[in-house]
């Protein structure tokens, strides 16, 4: 039984991995760490919570006395980090707490980890610490760190942080750096289902500036499924790039979220572009394919859809979160 520490499993990303993998294997008994911000929704786990093999523990990465008790109460022997502020817009409007948790609270953890001897650090990280590509060529794992945004940064600095305790102390550190997630219970502030709601809403779907920033998607469970086999297999003091090679326009995606909802593009409204905003990401994920036999099983079009009926049929969910009802799961779950 492997004793792992998940920080921010109650994300979009942790979520979504600490469900499949319990679903998937008995042999991980997980503590999910997690503070609980806005985006942070216990309601995502539901499935997870009467598995004999899940934890859930309300904190913060950042608090040295709570990471200690745990790695002691619980004798933790493997850390996978999903723990982020991840919202450029935000970043942007306050970068304060970015740093707070993206590079103080690595750095807490690296520390707690190394005193008692883990055996595997996984940095779950972006394509974003890379900075923008142009029209054509790929992020490679050699290509130069250049971040362009306060949150990507602050990634790039904990990438950078957890990348010398492997050079400084031997520490069994590993790295995976990822194109954009989408699927089922992503907040609604990132691009996929802000559009998607909107439409279902009839409201004006904004674009910045002339929507033709490019991204490269992977849908969610492709990603948890590269994680885990880094997790597992990966090499430490590597940096595995994980996408799934399927670049799409900002205004294509909304577009065919519109088709998808039979939708009139009058809906799309352009407004002025963010600051600093990356024209275009593209990973190059042969190192991990090649080392490691991972391959996307999704294609865009086939996960798009999945993606959109799921919102459709979750109206529930969402509901809760616009209204900001969900944060109240916590006290009656746990009568806190």
């Amino acid at each position: 039984m492997k004793n792992i520490l998940v920080t921010g499993g109650a994300g979009f990303i942790g979520s979504n991995f600490i469900n499949h993998i319990l679903d998937e294997r008995d042999d991980y008994n997980i503590i999910n760490l997690d503070k609980l911000t806005y985006a942070g929704n216990l309601e995502n786990l539901k499935s997870s919570e009467g598995n004999k093999n899940y934890h859930f523990v309300k904190g913060d990465i950042t608090n040295h006395e709570l990471v200690d008790y745990l790695f002691n109460q619980y004798n933790i022997k493997y850390v996978i980090n999903f723990a982020a502020e991840s919202h450029v817009d935000r970043s942007i409007l306050g970068s304060e707490v970015f740093f707070q948790t993206n590079v103080i609270g690595t750095n807490v953890l690296l520390e707690t980890s190394r005193r008692y001897d883990v055996e595997k650090f996984l940095q779950v990280s972006t394509d974003e610490v890379y900075g923008s590509l142009g029209e054509t060529g790929l992020f490679t794992e050699k290509t130069s760190i250049s971040p362009n945004s306060p949150y990507s940064s602050s990634k790039a600095s904990a990438d950078l942080l957890a990348m010398s305790f492997y050079e400084t102390y031997g520490f069994p550190v590993l790295i995976t750096r990822c194109s954009n997630n989408y699927g089922p219970l992503q907040f609604p502030e990132k691009l996929i289902p802000l559009m998607i709601l909107n439409s279902l809403a009839d409201k004006k779907l904004p674009v910045y500036g002339d929507g033709l920033n490019v991204r490269d998607w992977i849908y969610v469970i492709d990603h948890n499924k590269a994680i885990d086999l880094v997790f597992e297999k990966g090499r430490v003091g590597e940096v595995y790039n994980i996408g799934a090679s399927q670049e799409m326009t900002n205004i294509e995606i909304i577009k065919l979220v519109l088709n998808i909802l039979g939708k009139s593009e009058d809906l799309i409204e352009f407004v002025k572009d963010r600051p600093g905003h990356d024209r275009r990401y593209a990973i190059d994920s042969s190192k991990i394919q090649n080392e490691l036999g991972w391959k996307p099983e999704y294609k865009f079009e086939e996960a798009i859809v999945k993606t959109v009926e799921w919102y459709k049929e979750n109206k529930n969910w969402w509901e809760r979160i616009i209204s900001g009802a969900y944060q109240d799961y916590y006290k009656t779950q746990y009568g806190k």
